[in-house]
């Protein structure tokens, strides 16, 4: 059997029984036995069960990011909401469809330290800076140039994208609850903050 093939079996095995048992749980005897390969062929791929670990975090990350980005390049031409709604709508139909991949991202990686949760807060980042350039290109379409500053559309995106997390948790946890369902929710709670925003219409505490 190829190389490629064999790893993504381990991989593929590798990624249920973090998501399902949690990092410290799992076993390489578990993992190669759902791989159906020898605990020596695991380690002669992947030396270690940390290595096997970082190496189902950059597969999962990987695929999340080319997910979305798919989902708002396949809409070329659309206006900047059409973008972010295709956007959202394949980051949930991918961790819907991926959730032990999406649990090892999301509470796995992230409670375990390093380097796992520095592989999690790179893929964050790239997340993050595409959705900083959705909100900038909506700011663009309402208005010549950008009504606020570099930092509030930085925080804006942070602050769309830990929502997007929270609630996909929420989606994967909760029977019925479709992408496009869980997309219209983060959509109907931030676009229409972002809408008054982008019309100068900002909210301060009262005095």
């Amino acid at each position: 059997m190829p190389r490629e093939v064999r790893e993504r079996q381990m991989l593929d095995a590798a990624v249920r029984t973090f998501g399902q048992r949690g990092y410290r749980a799992a076993s390489m005897d578990e993992i190669a036995e759902l791989a159906g390969v020898s605990k020596p062929l695991v380690y002669l791929y992947l030396s270690s069960k940390e290595e096997l670990f970082v190496a189902c975090i950059r597969r999962e990350a990987v695929a999340l990011v080319a997910a979305v980005r798919d989902g708002v390049e396949g809409e070329p031409g659309r206006s900047a909401d059409r973008q972010l709604w295709a956007g959202l709508t394949a980051f949930f139909t991918h961790t819907g469809e991926h959730p032990d991949g999406w649990a090892i991202l999301h509470r796995q990686a992230r409670t375990h330290g390093e380097p796992f949760a520095a592989e999690v807060t790179a893929m964050r980042s790239e997340i993050v800076a595409f959705v900083t350039e959705l909100i900038a290109a909506a700011a663009r379409e309402a208005h010549r140039e950008i009504p606020f500053a570099d930092r509030d559309v930085a925080g804006l995106a942070h602050a769309l994208v830990g929502a997007a997390e929270s609630l996909a948790g929420w989606a994967n946890e909760t029977p019925g609850v479709s992408a496009n369902e869980a997309a219209a929710t983060l959509m109907n709670f931030a676009w229409a903050g972002l809408g008054n925003l982008m019309d100068g219409r900002r909210w301060s505490p009262a005095r």
